[in-house]
Parts: C-alpha cells; structure tokens; sequence
C-alpha cells in the first residue's frame, strides 16, 4: 500500500501505549512473569489477487477446501485455519487469502502437501488470479478462543523495526505493551484470537513484525479504538515507548472479512 492513514498510525500507537499503561501500576518483574513466550506456532497464507467478477467463484473454491482442514483440526495436524476478504482494496494488496496455523513447520507443509494433491490448490478460480504470493509466519504471541465464526473482521497492522531496536525489540513490546491489552479484550469477548507474528521463511527482509486480531464484530473495530483514545488522555507518555523501537514508513493496515476455525 502506497498510502498511510497516518492518523490511524496514531491511533494503533496508542493502542500499544494503552496495554503499557494496564500494566504500569505493577512492579516490573511482575510485569514480565505475566506474559511468557510461547511455543512457535506457524501460519501458512496464501494471497489471491481475483477479478471481482469471480469472486462468488473464490467462495465456493475456499468451502471446497474446508473438509481436508476440518479433518486436520480433528487430527491435530493443525490449530486453526481461515479465509479472509480483503476490505480495504490497494492496488499491491490481494483481494483473498486462505491461510491454516500449526504448532509445527511440518504441519504447516503436510497441509500444503495435501491442498496440491487433492488438486484444490489448482482450481480453476485460481487460475484466473492476477496475482499470486505466499507467506509462512511464525508467532510467539498468541491466543484465541476455540470455535467457528463466519463474517468476523481481522485487523492487521505492519511496523518495521528501526535500525538500532534493540534485539529484543519484540519481546519487550509484546510483554509489556501489546499482549497485556489484547489478554484483556480477549478476556471480555472483544475479539477472538490474535497474535504477534514475524517472518518464518523471509521472501521479505527481516525487520518486520505484524499484530493481529480477530474482532468478534464491527462494532469491536469501535470498541478497541475506543479504549485506546482513552488511554491516550489518560496516558499521553505512553506511545513514546513504542516510537522509539518502530519506523513509521513500514507501517500498513489491512482489515477484511474473516471466516476462522480454531481447536
């Protein structure tokens, strides 16, 4: 994307500023010991650019591969999976993704393995895609709520690391800025599953880390960014903190329509 909502970039630093400041009033080291690491979880997504007149088509082509996915959730093979439809349409950006998540490498690619021998990866709605990509993250960061939703939104956000973050830049800013405040909305049933994610195989430089959410409705989009205006007047040191490790020119956002399954 080739334009910044800078006012939203705003915004999202705030949001990080609000779970910084939720957890302020603890002594650090507590701080620390209530958000650990977890073990990696991998996603594999697989970006579609479809013209808007096989859109129906890309529908009907995603349910086709849900049986394999349901019986992999069953299996364990997977943790969860989902599609989602771009909302906020740029001229680089896909229009669909199908992604599906694992607790291991080998999971993510025995999935993958299976889409291209049941022939669902080469269907002939693919075939009319303009464009094509492929991305396996990984995250340490993450949590969700076991279920199916259908027509849910996902909000996404990029930064990029400035050159001289600290190593553990991330770890610093999911344990005592991000996850604090998703735990919470989570919690109340705001949203339904996020997490923290990073490139596991770079086809991009290193330098960029990604937060994600999936918002039980629209109104959930309000809500957060609610929460975080509040924060801002409550706190308005907090967004310094994340300013000081993140360089706002590898900033983007993406929000789109999210059907998700998750074990």
């Amino acid at each position: 994307m080739n334009q910044i909502n800078r006012k939203l970039c705003r915004v999202l630093t705030g949001l990080c500023g609000l779970a910084l400041a939720a957890v302020s009033a603890a002594p650090a080291r507590a701080q620390m010991s209530e958000v650990k690491e977890k073990p990696p979880m991998y996603s594999y997504v697989a970006f579609w650019d479809i013209p808007r007149a096989q859109w129906g088509e890309m529908e009907k082509g995603i349910a086709a591969d849900q049986k394999i996915l349901d019986k992999d959730v069953a299996s364990g093979t997977i943790v969860g999976y989902g599609d989602d439809t771009n909302l906020v349409h740029q001229p680089d950006a896909g229009t669909h993704d199908d992604w599906w998540s694992a607790t291991s490498m080998a999971g993510v690619v025995n999935v993958l393995e299976q889409m291209y021998s049941s022939g669902n990866a080469a269907t002939p709605v693919l075939s009319t895609a303009t464009k094509h990509w492929d991305s396996i993250f990984v995250s340490r960061y993450y949590n969700w709520h076991s279920g199916s939703w259908k027509n849910l939104y996902t909000h996404g956000s990029a930064y990029k690391l400035k050159a001289d973050a600290p190593d553990d830049a991330i770890e610093t800013l999911a344990k005592n800025m991000i996850v604090p405040l998703l735990e919470k909305l989570l919690a109340d049933g705001t949203i339904h599953e996020y997490e923290i994610d990073t490139l596991a195989i770079h086809t991009e430089a290193p330098g960029t880390f990604y937060v994600f959410y999936l918002a039980a409705n629209a109104e959930a989009l309000d809500k957060a960014q609610a929460a975080v205006r509040e924060a801002l007047k409550a706190n308005p040191l907090r967004g310094p903190a994340f300013d000081s490790m993140t360089d706002y020119t590898g900033h983007r956002d993406f929000l789109a329509r999210t059907n998700a399954t998750y074990k």
